[in-house]
């Protein structure tokens, strides 16, 4: 199967950490995703030449990168990376709203502030994001406000997340702008981190 949107050889199985997810738009599964191998994130543009066909490129590892530092400093391990067209990573941030006693300050709200304090604008069009988990539907808004092209998800969250769930914000017609999405990047990864994290909480406090 072709991907319509990105052009590239789709290939593995949506929703097993494969490095290439299912495109959804407010919730609505656009394409899956079968058979493409995961290859090793080169943290540059989206698509390479592999093996002589044309495949999607991830930064999702270095956003995992970013939900481990937070899972280190007592956050929840969430990582969010800030790209540009051609693949130059722009801005790295993981969830700091316990050090910095902000309730706002996700990985994802950090990140889109960092790169347009880096750029001087306030709008991160032909920019893309990655992150570790479903954006909540704060996160989300922020993303459809600052005019992110494309949103890379690694694992789905049924509870608080925006995009897929509960609130949709993406589907909601009072969005003026909708990025294209997809989601299951490294999904199992993420998810393991946010296991990991919350069983060790629960350790602590029996």
């Amino acid at each position: 199967m072709q991907d319509q949107l990105l052009g590239v050889a789709a290939a593995g199985k949506p929703g097993t950490g494969d490095d290439f997810g299912d495109a959804i738009t407010g919730g609505r599964v656009l394409c899956h995703v079968e058979g493409l191998s995961p290859i090793q994130p080169l943290g540059k543009a989206d698509c390479a030449v592999y093996d002589g066909r044309m495949v999607f490129r991830s930064n999702m590892s270095l956003a995992l990168d970013e939900a481990r530092e937070a899972a280190a400093r007592g956050e929840v391990p969430v990582g969010a990376v800030v790209v540009s067209a051609d693949g130059t990573v722009v801005a790295a941030a993981g969830n700091r709203t316990r050090e910095l006693n902000d309730p706002t300050a996700h990985a994802e709200i950090l990140a889109i502030r960092d790169a347009c304090a880096i750029l001087g604008v306030e709008r991160l069009t032909q920019h893309d994001l990655y992150v570790t988990l479903e954006p909540c539907p704060m996160c989300a808004g922020a993303i459809a406000n600052a005019r992110i092209r494309r949103l890379y998800f690694g694992a789905r969250d049924a509870k608080s997340g925006g995009v897929a769930h509960g609130a949709r914000v993406f589907a909601h017609p009072q969005c003026h702008h909708v990025p294209e999405v997809y989601d299951g990047v490294s999904a199992a990864e993420a998810e393991q981190l946010l296991v990991d994290f919350f069983a060790a909480k629960r350790g602590e406090n029996s």
